[in-house]
């Protein structure tokens, strides 16, 4: 179909605006911003200001988006393949291209194994990051450097998952470009999220919680004006770094608080793509198998169960702690059941998190070893290992 603003309509999703939210910021009616991006009217003087706001540009740059009307853009994959040989001529929608493909990618990584997108994922990010030393502009430097803030966190992300949370140190590499991408943008909450992302690696990777939790401090900090979703995250792992160090009241203090967060959760939240209704009750029931409550832990994630999807990462966390708190508690058979069902899904998903925790609550089990259901679990994680 001819005759659309496509650039503007490029712009306003990579911004991530919907018509109808572009609307409400403007302040004007859904059927006005489909008539400027049909370019059937032009948007007028005293909207302009608002709108180039909200779509991040100035007021010369939003001119030029409102000037191009013609035909559609030829394909973007074409177009990304051009803007790479001629690298200075990249523009906002080879860049919002880039970043729609680092976002499919993203929300694709609960579900999948992270060795899959991994190579895909680091060209993705070789190219962004290639085209960020040649472009000009204010613009499309800015969104190149979100671009890249997005794509080195979902590295950091798939290199520690892939390497069966081992690979600390190009993780950690990856989620500090991240930073200081998101530092440049600015973007309090994609920084939050790389500060957070690395507090993993100290809290689960190195066995350093008290580096995590200045990390998730900082991230909870960043983030507080911004994100209830990624406040109330990092909140609920300083709870989990202070139950590691033993600090019963200071967990409580920091679940209290993500919990206010959690409950402030809107469906516009930057960062809602993140939220799971099973987050509070996953982590605050590791909290308390860290400090030796498991009847409190198993009361917690059992509730948790009810928000659980077999297709997700996470899942096996849940179910590999209830297998511990099982275990804890002398209730092998139920034990052995829930490492069962974590199986089950760490066979599809791969996930670096799940597969340590449920190694980590078998190896509980050695004093039952001999028991067979215990011998037939064993079997299967041996199975796991050597596909993993």
């Amino acid at each position: 179909m001819a005759g659309r603003r496509y650039r503007l309509i490029e712009r306003r999703k990579a911004v991530g605006l919907s018509q109808e939210r572009l609307a409400e910021i403007v302040g004007v009616d859904r059927s006005t911003v489909v008539r400027w991006e049909r370019a059937d009217t032009t948007p007028q003087p005293w909207h302009r200001p608002r709108l180039a706001d909200a779509l991040k540009v100035s007021i010369d740059e939003l001119a030029e988006l409102v000037a191009d009307v013609g035909e559609p853009p030829a394909r973007l994959d074409d177009r990304l393949g051009y803007v790479l040989r001629h690298p200075r001529r990249v523009d906002l929608v080879t860049v919002a291209y880039l970043r729609e493909q680092v976002q499919r990618f993203d929300e694709l990584y609960e579900s999948t194994p992270s060795t899959l997108p991994l190579a895909s994922v680091g060209q993705l990010h070789g190219q962004v990051t290639f085209l960020r030393r040649h472009a000009s502009g204010g613009a499309v430097q800015r969104e190149l450097a979100a671009a890249t803030a997005e794509s080195a966190t979902l590295m950091g992300q798939l290199v520690w998952d892939a390497s069966q949370r081992r690979d600390h140190a190009v993780a950690g590499a990856y989620f500090d470009q991240a930073v200081t991408a998101a530092q440049q943008v600015p973007d309090a909450v994609v920084e939050a999220n790389a500060l957070l992302r690395k507090s993993y690696i100290a809290l689960y990777g190195s066995a350093n919680p008290a580096a995590g939790l200045a990390l998730a401090d900082r991230a909870a900090i960043r983030s507080e004006r911004q994100s209830h979703v990624i406040t109330s995250l990092a909140r609920l792992h300083v709870g989990e770094a202070h139950a590691m160090l033993g600090d019963v009241r200071q967990c409580e203090a920091a679940l209290g608080c993500a919990a206010h967060h959690i409950g402030h959760v809107e469906p516009n939240d930057p960062a809602a793509v993140l939220f799971c209704p099973s987050q509070y009750g996953r982590l605050a029931g590791s909290c308390w198998l860290f400090l030796g409550r498991p009847q409190r832990a198993e009361e917690v994630l059992e509730s948790t169960r009810q928000y659980l999807t077999q297709q997700r990462k996470s899942t096996a966390i849940v179910l590999g702690n209830l297998a511990l708190a099982a275990t804890q508690q002398g209730q092998i058979e139920t034990a052995t059941a829930r490492l069962h069902e974590a199986i089950d899904v760490c066979e599809r998903t791969r996930g670096g998190g799940g597969l340590n925790v449920v190694f980590g609550a078998a190896r509980e089990l050695r004093p039952w070893r001999r028991e067979p259901i215990v011998e037939e679990v064993t079997d299967r994680l041996l199975s796991l290992m050597t596909t993993a």
